[in-house]
């Protein structure tokens, strides 16, 4: 039995994107290692890893698309040590954050223990675009023309125009 769809809606046009993207998040979501996300500014985040055992070289940082994978490899070091107890895990992970359209990676740095990776938002530009209605004539469809903000003289306050414009 398959899960109803998060978009499912016929309204939701464009977003079978979104949809996979959560699966994929979904799947790497095992909680190793923990993190935190802080806001430090406007439009300022951080993310901190607790990477403790991990060195630079074992760190990788990566963004394909609109998601920021974080990987994490060590070395096997044991050879030649007797472990009476072993509760220190060794192990490599893939932590995946999906970030929104335009936010930027400024950097990244370890810092006892602590990975911290810092992102950009930028402050959305409005984008206003007014689309005329064509007629039709003869019954040959026209193209229908989309404008931008700037292309057109100012419409009145209540969204039309009076007879003399």
């Amino acid at each position: 039995m398959s899960r109803p769809s998060l978009f499912g809606s016929p309204l939701f046009l464009g977003f079978d994107h979104l949809e996979q993207m959560l699966d994929r998040v979904q799947k790497s979501a095992d909680g190793y290692p923990p993190y935190n996300i802080e806001q430090t500014g406007e439009t300022r985040l951080r993310i901190t890893l607790a990477v403790a055992g991990f060195s630079m070289d074992d760190l990788q940082i990566t963004q394909e698309d609109n998601q920021l994978v974080i990987r994490g490899r060590q070395r096997d070091d044991s050879e030649g040590r007797i472990f009476l107890h072993r509760g220190i895990a060794a192990r490599q992970f893939q932590r995946a954050f999906v970030l929104a359209e335009g936010i930027e990676v400024e950097g990244a740095w370890l810092d006892n223990g602590l990975l911290h990776v810092d992102l950009r938002r930028p402050v959305p530009e409005v984008r206003v675009k007014t689309i005329q209605i064509a007629t039709r004539g003869n019954g040959a469809p026209q193209r229908p023309v989309v404008s931008q903000v700037g292309d057109l003289p100012p419409a009145p306050l209540n969204g039309f125009r009076n007879r003399e414009g």
